[in-house]
Protein backbone atom coordinates (compact mmCIF):
# COMPACT_ATOMS: atom_id res chain seq x y z
CA UNK A 1 0.00 0.00 0.00
CA UNK A 2 1.43 3.29 -1.45
CA UNK A 3 -0.86 5.56 0.04
CA UNK A 4 -0.36 6.45 4.30
CA UNK A 5 -1.82 9.45 5.00
CA UNK A 6 -5.52 8.84 5.09
CA UNK A 7 -8.41 11.80 5.26
CA UNK A 8 -10.05 9.13 7.87
CA UNK A 9 -8.63 6.28 9.21
CA UNK A 10 -11.27 3.69 10.74
CA UNK A 11 -9.75 1.15 13.74
CA UNK A 12 -11.98 -1.80 13.11
CA UNK A 13 -13.66 -3.55 9.61
CA UNK A 14 -16.52 -4.85 11.21
CA UNK A 15 -20.28 -3.46 10.93
CA UNK A 16 -19.85 -0.18 12.65
CA UNK A 17 -16.38 0.42 10.84
CA UNK A 18 -17.95 -1.00 7.48
CA UNK A 19 -20.77 1.51 7.96
CA UNK A 20 -18.90 4.54 8.87
CA UNK A 21 -16.85 3.71 5.44
CA UNK A 22 -19.56 3.90 3.63
CA UNK A 23 -20.79 7.31 4.96
CA UNK A 24 -17.48 8.26 3.93
CA UNK A 25 -16.80 6.74 0.77
CA UNK A 26 -19.84 8.05 -0.69
CA UNK A 27 -18.54 11.58 0.30
CA UNK A 28 -15.14 10.63 -1.96
CA UNK A 29 -13.36 11.06 1.72
CA UNK A 30 -10.11 9.20 1.35
CA UNK A 31 -10.40 6.03 4.19
CA UNK A 32 -8.48 3.23 5.33
CA UNK A 33 -10.25 0.48 7.79
CA UNK A 34 -7.86 -1.73 9.62
CA UNK A 35 -8.83 -4.91 10.58
CA UNK A 36 -7.60 -7.82 11.77
CA UNK A 37 -10.19 -10.02 11.07
CA UNK A 38 -11.64 -11.06 14.79
CA UNK A 39 -14.60 -10.07 15.57
CA UNK A 40 -16.01 -10.84 19.43
CA UNK A 41 -19.17 -12.78 17.68
CA UNK A 42 -16.90 -14.92 15.59
CA UNK A 43 -18.00 -18.07 17.39
CA UNK A 44 -21.88 -16.97 17.04
CA UNK A 45 -23.78 -19.10 14.69
CA UNK A 46 -26.75 -16.64 13.78
CA UNK A 47 -27.66 -13.27 13.98
CA UNK A 48 -30.76 -11.77 14.86
CA UNK A 49 -32.96 -8.64 15.16
CA UNK A 50 -31.92 -6.69 11.95
CA UNK A 51 -34.31 -6.84 9.28
CA UNK A 52 -33.44 -7.88 6.32
CA UNK A 53 -30.79 -10.09 7.43
CA UNK A 54 -32.19 -12.10 10.03
CA UNK A 55 -31.18 -15.64 11.08
CA UNK A 56 -27.92 -14.77 8.75
CA UNK A 57 -24.70 -15.61 10.18
CA UNK A 58 -22.38 -12.54 11.38
CA UNK A 59 -19.91 -13.66 9.04
CA UNK A 60 -22.47 -13.53 5.85
CA UNK A 61 -23.73 -10.00 6.87
CA UNK A 62 -19.81 -8.64 7.17
CA UNK A 63 -19.04 -10.23 3.89
CA UNK A 64 -22.05 -8.42 2.05
CA UNK A 65 -21.20 -5.12 4.12
CA UNK A 66 -17.50 -5.21 3.24
CA UNK A 67 -18.58 -6.12 -0.82
CA UNK A 68 -20.91 -2.71 -0.56
CA UNK A 69 -17.77 -0.93 1.18
CA UNK A 70 -15.53 -2.04 -1.60
CA UNK A 71 -17.22 -0.43 -4.29
CA UNK A 72 -16.36 3.01 -3.43
CA UNK A 73 -12.91 2.76 -4.76
CA UNK A 74 -11.33 5.90 -1.93
CA UNK A 75 -12.16 3.21 1.06
CA UNK A 76 -8.95 1.34 1.49
CA UNK A 77 -9.03 -1.89 3.48
CA UNK A 78 -5.66 -3.36 5.36
CA UNK A 79 -5.55 -6.45 7.37
CA UNK A 80 -3.52 -5.72 10.42
CA UNK A 81 -3.50 -4.97 14.13
CA UNK A 82 -3.17 -1.35 15.68
CA UNK A 83 -0.57 -1.63 18.61
CA UNK A 84 -0.42 2.36 18.90
CA UNK A 85 -2.28 5.53 18.53
CA UNK A 86 -0.85 9.09 18.76
CA UNK A 87 -1.54 12.49 17.90
CA UNK A 88 0.47 14.83 16.17
CA UNK A 89 0.47 17.85 14.83
CA UNK A 90 -1.61 17.49 11.90
CA UNK A 91 -3.98 15.15 13.02
CA UNK A 92 -3.11 10.85 14.08
CA UNK A 93 -0.40 8.50 13.46
CA UNK A 94 -1.40 4.77 13.71
CA UNK A 95 1.19 1.66 14.26
CA UNK A 96 0.22 -1.52 12.94
CA UNK A 97 2.14 -4.92 14.69
CA UNK A 98 3.87 -4.91 11.56
CA UNK A 99 5.29 -2.02 11.72
CA UNK A 100 3.65 -0.12 9.39
CA UNK A 101 2.35 3.89 9.89
CA UNK A 102 -0.43 5.68 8.56
CA UNK A 103 -1.30 8.95 9.15
CA UNK A 104 -4.57 10.57 9.24
CA UNK A 105 -6.56 13.98 9.64
CA UNK A 106 -9.51 11.92 11.62
CA UNK A 107 -9.85 8.92 13.44
CA UNK A 108 -12.73 6.72 14.39
CA UNK A 109 -12.49 3.81 16.55
CA UNK A 110 -14.48 0.76 15.81
CA UNK A 111 -12.00 -1.72 17.14
CA UNK A 112 -14.87 -3.45 19.92
CA UNK A 113 -13.94 -4.77 23.13
CA UNK A 114 -12.53 -8.29 24.11
CA UNK A 115 -14.73 -10.17 26.24
CA UNK A 116 -13.13 -11.58 29.47
CA UNK A 117 -14.09 -15.10 30.05
CA UNK A 118 -14.64 -16.19 33.92
CA UNK A 119 -12.42 -19.13 34.80
CA UNK A 120 -15.67 -21.74 34.81
CA UNK A 121 -14.40 -24.95 32.43
CA UNK A 122 -16.94 -25.08 29.33
CA UNK A 123 -17.89 -21.15 29.30
CA UNK A 124 -15.83 -20.31 26.66
CA UNK A 125 -16.71 -22.87 24.58
CA UNK A 126 -20.53 -22.10 24.85
CA UNK A 127 -20.10 -18.31 24.59
CA UNK A 128 -22.23 -17.00 22.04
CA UNK A 129 -23.97 -20.29 21.35
CA UNK A 130 -25.64 -21.05 24.19
CA UNK A 131 -23.96 -18.79 27.02
CA UNK A 132 -25.85 -15.69 25.91
CA UNK A 133 -25.52 -12.00 26.00
CA UNK A 134 -28.29 -10.41 24.68
CA UNK A 135 -31.97 -11.32 24.64
CA UNK A 136 -32.95 -9.28 21.75
CA UNK A 137 -30.49 -10.72 19.61
CA UNK A 138 -31.16 -14.18 20.99
CA UNK A 139 -33.91 -14.53 23.25
CA UNK A 140 -36.66 -15.98 20.77
CA UNK A 141 -34.79 -18.60 19.53
CA UNK A 142 -34.47 -20.17 23.36
CA UNK A 143 -38.01 -18.81 24.61
CA UNK A 144 -39.61 -21.64 26.47
CA UNK A 145 -36.33 -23.54 27.51
CA UNK A 146 -35.07 -24.06 30.67
CA UNK A 147 -32.73 -20.62 31.49
CA UNK A 148 -30.51 -19.22 33.77
CA UNK A 149 -28.94 -15.91 34.23
CA UNK A 150 -25.64 -15.96 35.71
CA UNK A 151 -25.50 -12.60 37.07
CA UNK A 152 -25.47 -10.84 40.71
CA UNK A 153 -26.45 -7.51 42.02
CA UNK A 154 -29.40 -5.24 40.34
CA UNK A 155 -28.00 -6.52 36.91
CA UNK A 156 -28.96 -9.82 37.88
CA UNK A 157 -32.17 -8.72 39.43
CA UNK A 158 -33.04 -6.11 36.59
CA UNK A 159 -31.74 -9.05 33.37
CA UNK A 160 -34.12 -11.54 35.18
CA UNK A 161 -37.00 -9.30 34.65
CA UNK A 162 -35.88 -9.37 30.95
CA UNK A 163 -35.75 -12.50 30.41
CA UNK A 164 -38.68 -13.74 32.94
CA UNK A 165 -40.67 -12.54 29.75
CA UNK A 166 -38.99 -14.88 27.75
CA UNK A 167 -39.34 -18.45 29.57
CA UNK A 168 -41.18 -19.65 33.06
CA UNK A 169 -38.36 -22.02 33.47
CA UNK A 170 -35.78 -19.22 35.09
CA UNK A 171 -32.87 -19.49 37.36
CA UNK A 172 -30.70 -17.26 38.78
CA UNK A 173 -26.96 -18.23 39.39
CA UNK A 174 -24.98 -16.01 41.80
CA UNK A 175 -21.90 -18.49 41.61
CA UNK A 176 -21.51 -17.51 45.43
CA UNK A 177 -23.38 -15.30 47.93
CA UNK A 178 -26.28 -13.40 46.38
CA UNK A 179 -25.35 -9.36 46.80
CA UNK A 180 -29.65 -8.67 46.42
CA UNK A 181 -31.81 -6.88 48.71
CA UNK A 182 -34.74 -8.57 50.60
CA UNK A 183 -37.27 -6.86 48.34
CA UNK A 184 -35.53 -8.13 45.11
CA UNK A 185 -35.12 -12.17 46.36
CA UNK A 186 -38.94 -11.51 47.64
CA UNK A 187 -39.58 -10.49 43.93
CA UNK A 188 -38.13 -13.08 42.55
CA UNK A 189 -39.95 -15.46 44.74
CA UNK A 190 -43.16 -14.12 43.78
CA UNK A 191 -42.51 -14.40 40.01
CA UNK A 192 -41.13 -18.16 40.85
CA UNK A 193 -37.63 -17.51 39.51
CA UNK A 194 -35.38 -19.77 41.94
CA UNK A 195 -32.47 -18.22 43.55
CA UNK A 196 -29.18 -20.82 42.95
CA UNK A 197 -25.67 -19.48 44.89
CA UNK A 198 -23.50 -22.22 45.26
CA UNK A 199 -20.33 -22.11 43.28
CA UNK A 200 -20.66 -23.00 39.77
CA UNK A 201 -18.06 -25.96 38.62
CA UNK A 202 -18.38 -26.35 35.25
CA UNK A 203 -20.98 -26.19 32.24
CA UNK A 204 -21.03 -29.21 30.70
CA UNK A 205 -22.31 -28.83 26.99
CA UNK A 206 -21.93 -31.00 23.39
CA UNK A 207 -20.40 -28.66 20.88
CA UNK A 208 -21.13 -25.73 22.68
CA UNK A 209 -24.69 -26.29 23.71
CA UNK A 210 -25.15 -26.71 27.04
CA UNK A 211 -26.90 -29.38 28.98
CA UNK A 212 -26.12 -28.91 32.93
CA UNK A 213 -23.95 -26.71 35.20
CA UNK A 214 -22.13 -29.00 37.67
CA UNK A 215 -21.56 -27.13 41.12
CA UNK A 216 -18.48 -27.53 43.15
CA UNK A 217 -20.43 -29.30 45.57
CA UNK A 218 -21.02 -32.02 42.77
CA UNK A 219 -25.00 -31.00 42.37
CA UNK A 220 -25.72 -30.65 39.02
CA UNK A 221 -29.09 -28.80 37.22
CA UNK A 222 -30.13 -29.31 33.99
CA UNK A 223 -29.83 -26.11 31.15
CA UNK A 224 -30.73 -25.31 27.90
CA UNK A 225 -29.57 -21.77 27.98
CA UNK A 226 -27.45 -19.30 29.80
CA UNK A 227 -27.63 -15.55 30.03
CA UNK A 228 -23.95 -13.97 31.48
CA UNK A 229 -23.09 -10.45 31.88
CA UNK A 230 -19.20 -10.53 32.33
CA UNK A 231 -16.52 -8.34 32.06
CA UNK A 232 -14.79 -6.47 28.80
CA UNK A 233 -12.02 -4.97 27.94
CA UNK A 234 -11.26 -2.90 25.08
CA UNK A 235 -9.35 -3.82 21.96
CA UNK A 236 -6.50 -0.62 21.51
CA UNK A 237 -5.78 1.17 24.41
CA UNK A 238 -7.41 4.31 23.39
CA UNK A 239 -7.27 5.72 27.08
CA UNK A 240 -3.56 5.73 27.80
CA UNK A 241 -2.56 6.31 23.98
CA UNK A 242 -5.11 8.82 22.80
CA UNK A 243 -6.15 10.39 26.06
CA UNK A 244 -9.87 9.29 25.63
CA UNK A 245 -11.94 9.15 28.58
CA UNK A 246 -13.51 5.83 29.83
CA UNK A 247 -16.88 5.96 31.52
CA UNK A 248 -16.93 3.98 34.96
CA UNK A 249 -18.52 0.75 32.96
CA UNK A 250 -15.37 1.24 30.84
CA UNK A 251 -16.56 2.38 27.46
CA UNK A 252 -15.65 4.85 25.71
CA UNK A 253 -17.14 8.26 26.31
CA UNK A 254 -18.81 9.89 23.34
CA UNK A 255 -21.69 12.67 22.97
CA UNK A 256 -24.62 12.73 20.82
CA UNK A 257 -22.81 13.21 17.97
CA UNK A 258 -20.20 10.01 18.72
CA UNK A 259 -17.07 12.54 19.23
CA UNK A 260 -15.02 11.26 22.12
CA UNK A 261 -13.31 13.47 24.68
CA UNK A 262 -10.30 14.42 22.04
CA UNK A 263 -10.81 16.32 19.22
CA UNK A 264 -11.28 14.51 15.94
CA UNK A 265 -11.30 11.42 17.30
CA UNK A 266 -15.27 9.57 17.21
CA UNK A 267 -15.96 6.30 18.21
CA UNK A 268 -18.80 3.78 17.61
CA UNK A 269 -20.02 0.20 18.26
CA UNK A 270 -19.65 -2.25 20.89
CA UNK A 271 -16.62 0.12 22.49
CA UNK A 272 -18.92 2.36 23.30
CA UNK A 273 -22.70 1.00 24.31
CA UNK A 274 -23.95 -1.89 26.04
CA UNK A 275 -26.62 -2.54 23.52
CA UNK A 276 -23.95 -5.15 21.12
CA UNK A 277 -26.14 -5.77 18.14
CA UNK A 278 -25.59 -5.49 14.49
CA UNK A 279 -28.50 -2.68 13.73
CA UNK A 280 -27.07 -0.69 16.52
CA UNK A 281 -23.46 -0.90 15.52
CA UNK A 282 -24.46 -0.34 11.93
CA UNK A 283 -26.66 2.69 12.68
CA UNK A 284 -23.50 4.61 14.72
CA UNK A 285 -21.10 3.84 12.71
CA UNK A 286 -23.61 5.47 9.26
CA UNK A 287 -23.90 8.70 11.74
CA UNK A 288 -20.17 8.61 12.96
CA UNK A 289 -18.94 8.85 8.84
CA UNK A 290 -21.63 11.40 8.48
CA UNK A 291 -20.53 13.84 11.46
CA UNK A 292 -16.84 13.42 10.38
CA UNK A 293 -17.53 14.13 6.84
CA UNK A 294 -18.99 17.49 7.79
CA UNK A 295 -16.51 18.31 10.26
CA UNK A 296 -13.90 17.73 7.67
CA UNK A 297 -16.28 19.99 5.36
CA UNK A 298 -16.22 22.63 7.66
CA UNK A 299 -12.67 22.88 8.17
CA UNK A 300 -11.89 22.45 4.30
CA UNK A 301 -13.96 25.55 3.38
Amino acid sequence: MENKNFDVIIIGGSYSGLSAGMSLGRSLRNVLIIDNGKPCNRQTPHSHNFVTHDGKTPAEIAKLAKEDVERYNTVRFYNGTVIKTAKTAKGFVIETSSGKEFHTKKLILAAGVKDLMPDIPGFAECWGISVLHCPYCHGYEVKNKITGVLSNGDMAYEFSKLIFNLTKSLTLFTNGKAVLTDEQIEKLKQNKITLNEEEIGEIKHENGSIQKIIFKNGKEVPLQALYAKIPFEQNINVSDDLGCELTEQGFIKVDMMQKTTVPGVFACGDNVTMMRSVANAIAQGNFAGAVVNKELSDEEF
